[in-house]
């Protein structure tokens, strides 16, 4: 790939990622800030290794004091335009000293007096509390958009003016007072220092140091290549490569907008050639860059905060997300199916080796991800498990380059590559610690003044307003918990979704009954799902912009290919037995719920596809909606009532089939 094809990739994901994209810098300030990121991925090693004797607390205050004035010198103010030298400013740099200090306070007064001052600050105490967050309000704006702070702000607004509303209003609380809002947001469960910065700090900026190692030591290539030689010539392997090297790519971009763009670049002019027209080949590409996000073994960032707040292990949540996995990418092999038959699709000669030879030359890159399984397996901590898997992974690939070269040139070219990866891996970290810093705000208000609890309730209040019946009353408040994730995720990053969509319309399912592991994996898979939902769907826009296809259709397309993904998670709360789709029944359970689910999503990829051995008509696909939403519903009396319907699908699909010969036949005669 050319530097201005890699350029013009980069300003598409710059266009339509979440995430703003960072300045262009000069050489000289881009080797400055090469040094320091490095620097700090030395600190987060040693932390993993050597912590602090002073606790985890002091370590996350010197990671933010570290961190975020990056933010406002690799980060611009404004705009997403990318111009050539965009060195940061006079302001910028004033802002990031200022960070510098303000989040280094209460290390330079003396972190044990700043402790024994929480609930009493000082005047200083507030005003460096203060600046602080409008830092981080900035910092937030500046790589993620105005949404998110605009929030923020509300949030520690209705904390000071709460208390002025009518007590019959059951949104008032008793008030806090600016001391008091400060105070809450220093409190090291919930605040600036609260658990999301400590996700952040622990195990998202050493995944990232991971996915940096991935590709600076070219896995990416690698992953693409075994797909391409894996499925080879037939007309379905465009779509199913385009599937499979969309899942190995997001280990190592972690980004779904990120991922479809490069998958875009690769994969399109191959299914341009097998015949996809340009929406639905965009529609595909999105579908399978949000895959990633969604798969073990490294799932989006908001995985390790599940874990974290559920108090249980990442291994865990992987062995949550498998068969919702299984099924998500089920549901894209049928609609592959269906629509290369239907598109008429053909086969596509590309030059690749064979897939054992590809193996054979690169397949170490699969080394580190299974040292991860393995070593979580062995009740090694995750940010341990990652930093020996990025160990292996640079190690595999210095070999790789001592091989049959010049030694010397390949260890200083290694030494560049792996420093690169330190530095690269906190700068793309950056945008995530600011929305997790920002996300303490958030979480810090709700928590103090008791909204959360008010919102659930207000949640179950609304579906009890509609019934009585305690099975609608869960059905409609789930209906609303998944639409307003959606909404949310329209505006706001997965990771802060996340936390937002938990303190708020956790609350409301827990207390109709749900467990806490299919309430958190709920939540967390519409969070994701808005990369992908209309009318943003930031990946299907950034996919049609590849394919040069139409916006909207391109939207309506990705939402066939990821449908299963948007039921199957209403499995998982409905009833009882939609908690075996996350492992946690009998292995009997586990295997028939799967495989009542699988046949749901088959048959909803009649309903998205129209196609059944053939052409499905509008009577079959009509029929195939209540049997899919009643296969997925996951009750015996339920399953066989959706069963019932996809038999009648089936047979009125073969009596229209018949019908059709017979008319054909009487015409030809």
């Amino acid at each position: 790939m050319t530097t201005a094809e890699q350029r013009s990739l980069d300003d598409i994901v710059g266009a339509h990622d979440e995430e703003r994209p960072a300045r262009k810098l000069s050489p000289r300030w881009e080797r400055a800030l090469w040094i320091v990121g490095a620097g700090v991925a030395l600190l987060v090693l040693k932390q993993v290794f050597l912590p602090f004797d002073q606790g985890n607390q002091y370590y996350l205050v010197i990671f933010l004091a570290v961190t975020l004035p990056l933010v406002f010198l690799a980060y611009r103010p404004a705009g997403r335009g990318t111009k050539e030298n965009d060195d940061p400013g006079v302001i910028d740099w004033v802002l990031s000293a200022l960070t510098l200090v303000v989040a280094l306070y209460p290390l330079l007064t003396g972190f044990d007096a700043f402790l024994d001052r929480q609930g009493q600050l000082s005047t200083v105490d507030v005003v460096a509390g203060a600046v602080l967050l409008l830092l981080i309000l900035e910092a937030t704006r500046r790589t993620t958009g105005l949404i998110l702070p605009i929030i923020c702000l509300v949030f520690v607004g209705y904390a000071y003016y709460g208390g002025f509303l009518p007590q019959s209003w059951a949104i008032s609380h008793a008030g806090m007072n600016f001391d008091e809002i400060i105070s809450a947001l220093y409190d090291p469960s919930n605040g600036f220092f609260g658990t999301p910065l400590d996700v952040a700090a622990t195990y998202i900026v050493l995944f990232t140091i991971y996915g940096a190692v991935l590709a600076n030591s070219g896995a990416g290539k690698f992953f693409v290549d075994f797909s391409f030689a894996l499925f080879r010539k037939s007309r379905t392997a465009p779509g199913r490569t385009t599937a499979l090297s969309g899942f190995l790519l997001g280990t190592v971009s972690g980004s779904g907008t990120a991922t479809t763009v490069t998958l875009g670049a690769i994969t399109w002019p191959i299914l341009k050639k097998a015949g996809y027209p340009k929406e639905n080949a965009g529609g595909l590409l999105a579908a399978s860059g949000i895959g990633a996000i969604l798969s073990p073994p490294t799932l989006g960032a908001a995985a390790f905060i599940i874990a974290e707040y559920l108090e249980t292990s990442y291994l865990t949540v992987l062995l949550w997300a498998i068969v919702p996995t299984l099924l998500y990418y089920l549901g894209i092999v049928f609609a592959v199916e269906a629509d290369a038959r239907r598109f008429g699709a053909h086969s596509v000669d590309v030059d690749t080796p064979k897939a054992w030879a590809v193996l054979a030359k690169g397949g170490y890159h699969f080394a580190s991800l299974a040292i991860i399984v393995v070593f979580l397996a062995l009740d090694i901590p995750p940010f341990s498990a990652v930093v020996y898997a990025s160990g292996v992974a640079a190690l595999f690939s210095l070999a790789g380059k001592l091989f049959g070269a010049d030694k010397r040139a390949a260890l200083i070219a290694w030494t560049k590559e792996l420093v690169d990866s330190l530095s690269e891996g906190i700068r793309g970290a950056l945008p995530v610690i600011a929305v997790c810093a920002a996300a303490g705000v958030i979480t810090s208000t709700i928590t103090k003044t008791g909204l959360g609890q008010v919102l659930a309730d207000a949640l179950v209040k609304a579906a009890r307003s509609l019934s009585d019946n305690p099975t609608v009353v869960l059905a409609f408040t789930v209906v609303f918990c998944a639409l307003a994730v959606c909404v949310l995720g329209l505006a706001v990053p997965v990771t802060a979704s996340f936390i937002i969509s938990w303190v708020v319309i956790g609350p409301a399912l827990i207390a109709l009954g749900v467990q806490p592991a299919e309430t958190a994996m709920f939540i967390f898979y519409y969070a994701v799902l808005s990369e992908v939902t209309p009318p943003t769907a930031l990946a299907a826009v950034a996919a049609s912009a590849i394919t040069g296809g139409a916006v909207l259709k391109t939207m309506w397309q990705t939402w066939k290919y990821t449908l299963p993904a948007f039921l199957v998670p209403l499995a998982f709360v409905l009833t009882d037995n939609g908690s075996a789709l996350l492992l946690q029944r009998p292995f009997l359970d586990v295997v028939w719920v799967t495989a009542v689910s699988a046949l749901g999503v088959a048959v909803l990829a009649v309903v998205t596809t129209g196609w059944l051995i053939g052409p499905a008509k509008m009577p079959v696909r009509i029929l195939c909606v209540p049997a899919a939403l009643l296969l997925l519903y996951l009750q015996p009396l339920s399953i066989a009532i959706g069963a019932g319907f996809a038999v009648a699908a089936v047979v009125v699909h073969l009596l229209l089939r018949q019908k059709d010969k017979e008319i054909n036949s009487v015409d030809s005669a």
